[in-house]
C-alpha cells in the first residue's frame, strides 16, 4: 500500500514529531509511506533533513498565501505524480488542498486532527465540514480531540481516536547544554518545552516559578521553544527579576535537558495531545500539567504527575515546590510515568491502528 502524507511544514512541532515517528514505522511495516511538504518556509528544512535521516522519500511544493489557486494546482500535480493508494492529510492547509486534490483525482483520503483548535467552533467550521465531506476516516489523536470535533460538526461515525506513540527519546545532541546555559551543577531544574504561543501559557508558569523561587532560591527554570511570544516572555522574566534563575534559550534539541531536569512543567490552556509529555515520561520525569483537553489521558493525577487548573499560578507553584522538595515522590511518579508511556503509548500500537484505518477506507 502506498500512502502519501501531506502537511504544511514550517519547523518541527508536535504534528511533525508524530510524522517523524509514524512514517519510518510504516515503512518498516511494509507500507510505502511518503511525504508531500507544503513548504511554508521558516524552519521547514530542519524537518526535511529529519525525513532524509529516517529514509522517508519526500517532495515539496511552495506554500505562500493561505488561499492560492497556484498551490491547489501544484498539490494536485504532485499527488497525481505519486499516484498513492490513499492520501493522508495533517493540519488545515493540507486538509483543504489535499482533500481538493483527492476529490479531483478520486483518491481516498484520511485526515488526522492534531489539536482542538478553537477557530473550528466559529464560522470556519462550515468550510471544514465541506472539505471533510469525502474523508474515509478522521483520526483524532485523543478522545478530547475527537469529542471537540464532534462538537464542531464532524460526523462521529468517521472519527476514531489513535493516540500518538513514542518509544525513544530524541537522539539529536543538544546544541546548548544546561551547563553551557549556566544551570549550576546540582541545582533543581524545572523544564518546559513548547512553542512560545498563547496556547502554551508560559506566562502562568513564570508567575508560578516566581513563587517557587522565594522558597527555593537554588531552583532553576528552563523553557525551550520558539514562537512569536519569545520577546514578550523574556521581558516578563526581567519584570519578575528572574534573569539569574530562568533561561529561555530558544529552539534547542531537548536531549541533554530532559536528562538533566528534575520536574517537567506543562501549563497549556488547551492541548490536543502534548507529545512532550511522553518525552518527559520516557525520561522518568514527574509531570506538573494543567488538567485540560487530552492531558488527563496521558498524565494520571497522583500516579504519574500532578494536574492543576489552567491559569492557576498558585497551584502550579504549590505542585512544583512540593515535588522539588521531595526526591522520593519525584522518583515514584517518574517511574510510574515511564511504565505508563511504554505500556500505553507504543509506536507499534499507533502504527497498527493507523494501518487498520487505511485498510478499512481502501476497502
Amino acid at each position: 500500500m502506498k500512502i502519501l502524507h501531506t502537511l504544511k511544514a514550517q519547523g518541527i512541532g508536535g504534528a511533525e514529531q508524530h510524522l517523524l515517528t509514524l512514517l519510518p514505522a510504516q515503512r518498516a511495516s511494509g507500507i510505502d509511506a511518503r511525504f508531500l511538504s507544503l513548504d511554508g518556509g521558516g524552519d521547514a528544512d530542519r524537518f526535511h533533513r529529519a525525513l532524509d535521516a529516517r529514509g522517508v522519500p519526500w517532495q515539496r511544493v511552495h506554500c505562500g498565501l493561505d488561499a492560492s489557486p497556484r498551490l491547489a494546482v501544484a498539490v494536485g500535480r504532485a499527488v497525481r505524480a505519486e499516484r498513492p493508494d490513499l492520501l493522508h492529510t495533517h493540519m488545515v492547509h493540507a486538509d483543504i488542498y489535499g482533500s481538493a486534490a483527492a476529490h479531483a483525482l478520486r483518491i481516498p483520503f484520511v485526515s488526522t486532527r492534531h489539536n482542538d483548535d478553537r477557530y473550528l467552533l466559529g464560522p470556519f467550521r462550515y468550510v471544514d465540514r465541506t472539505f471533510m465531506h469525502g474523508a474515509g476516516a478522521i483520526i483524532a489523536i485523543s478522545d478530547a480531540v475527537r469529542d471537540f470535533h464532534i462538537r464542531a460538526g464532524l460526523p462521529a461515525e468517521k472519527l476514531v481516536t489513535i493516540h500518538y506513540g513514542l518509544d525513544e527519546l530524541p537522539g539529536t545532541p543538544s546544541e546548548l547544554t544546561p551547563e553551557a546555559a549556566g544551570i549550576p551543577a546540582g541545582a533543581p531544574l524545572v523544564l518546559a518545552i513548547g512553542r512560545l504561543i498563547e496556547q502554551k501559557d508560559h506566562a502562568t508558569l513564570l508567575d508560578a516559578f516566581a513563587h517557587v523561587h522565594v522558597g527555593q532560591p537554588d531552583a532553576r527554570l528552563a523553557i525551550l521553544g520558539w514562537g512569536r511570544l519569545e520577546d514578550e516572555l523574556k521581558a516578563r522574566v526581567r519584570e519578575l527579576g528572574l534573569q539569574k534563575v530562568v533561561v529561555v534559550p530558544g529552539r534547542v534539541e531537548p536531549a541533554a535537558w530532559l536528562a538533566r531536569a528534575d520536574v517537567f512543567a506543562h501549563t497549556s490552556r488547551w492541548e490536543g495531545f502534548g507529545i512532550v509529555l511522553l518525552e518527559a515520561m520516557l525520561s522518568g520525569l514527574p509531570v506538573v500539567a494543567t488538567n485540560v483537553s487530552a492531558v488527563p489521558e496521558i498524565v494520571l493525577d497522583g500516579e504519574t504527575g500532578i494536574l492543576v487548573p489552567a491559569g492557576a499560578a498558585g497551584e502550579v507553584a504549590t505542585a512544583l515546590s512540593a515535588l522539588l522538595g521531595d526526591p522520593d515522590r519525584r522518583r515514584a511518579l517518574g517511574e510510574a510515568g515511564l511504565r505508563r508511556a511504554r505500556a500505553e503509548f507504543s509506536v507499534a500500537r499507533m502504527t497498527e491502528r493507523t494501518t487498520a484505518v487505511y485498510e478499512g477506507v481502501v476497502r
